[in-house]
């Protein structure tokens, strides 16, 4: 079933000396519990098509929708509980002056309703780091920590779909291997989708069932994970997949 679908996407920018089009006419749809992978190089519209999805930024055309019905620039807050997105980097996405839990729970009360209690023990649990650490501030915490309690964060508000902006890509191989497996983990234990962005191949065939390949604002190629990375349609995607074979 669909949970999420776009049709037809476009975003233009306004240059010196003529428009920008970061997006041209992408359609894109995911699945009930699905994880959908895009990749694409630096200045291929998955970053902005993300920001579309998330909400940060209107679309100049086309259309989204969750769950069959339009979904518009200005949202519900029911409609921004159901997607949170978690950012490349994790640390700057908190504030600086509060806790980590002081973030949490602001985020669960502004989405969820005053009253809502955060479980600074089960989220802790969730992402596999102490409560304990969850009374820092982002500075004490590590990279790779600061992550974790980013999508800590997301799922605390019981979303529908995780959007995953590059989010592995300032860490150690150590650390990413962690964090894939911890999204892959979550979301296969509650069903939640997710969208993860990456430029990067071999990341998105640890963790992706569909992966959707963009050059230049537009979709080049689609399809099962498997499919695009053993038998690739484009020349572009081809190029792709030899980069991450020879490293």
């Amino acid at each position: 079933m669909i949970i999420l679908e776009g049709k037809g996407l476009e975003k233009r920018y306004r240059g010196h000396d003529a428009a920008i089009e970061a997006l041209k006419g992408v359609d894109f749809r995911l699945d009930d519990g699905e994880i959908l992978g895009i990749a694409g190089e630096s200045g291929s519209g998955k970053s902005t098509l993300l920001k579309l999805i998330a909400g940060l930024e209107p679309p100049t055309a086309g259309t989204l929708s969750l769950h069959g019905k339009p979904l518009r620039f200005r949202r519900a807050k029911g409609e921004y509980r159901a997607m949170q997105m978690i950012f490349q980097n994790a640390a700057e996405s908190f504030n600086p002056r509060r806790t980590i839990l002081d973030s949490i729970t602001r985020t669960v009360r502004s989405l969820r309703g005053r009253g809502e209690e955060v479980d600074a023990e089960a989220l802790s649990a969730m992402v596999n780091l102490s409560p304990e650490l969850m009374r820092r501030y982002p500075r004490q915490l590590s990279g790779g920590q600061c992550q974790r309690f980013a999508i800590a964060r997301a799922m605390a508000v019981r979303p529908e779909i995780l959007l995953c902006d590059e989010i592995t890509s300032a860490l150690d191989v150590s650390s990413q291997a962690q964090i894939l497996r911890l999204i892959l983990d979550i979301c296969r234990e509650r069903n939640t989708g997710a969208i993860f962005v990456s430029h990067d191949l071999a990341v998105l065939s640890c963790l992706c069932d569909r992966v959707m390949v963009m050059r230049g604002g537009a979709v080049v190629e689609q399809g099962d994970i498997g499919q695009v990375i053993q038998a690739p349609r484009q020349d572009y995607t081809r190029r792709l997949v030899e980069s991450v074979l020879q490293i």
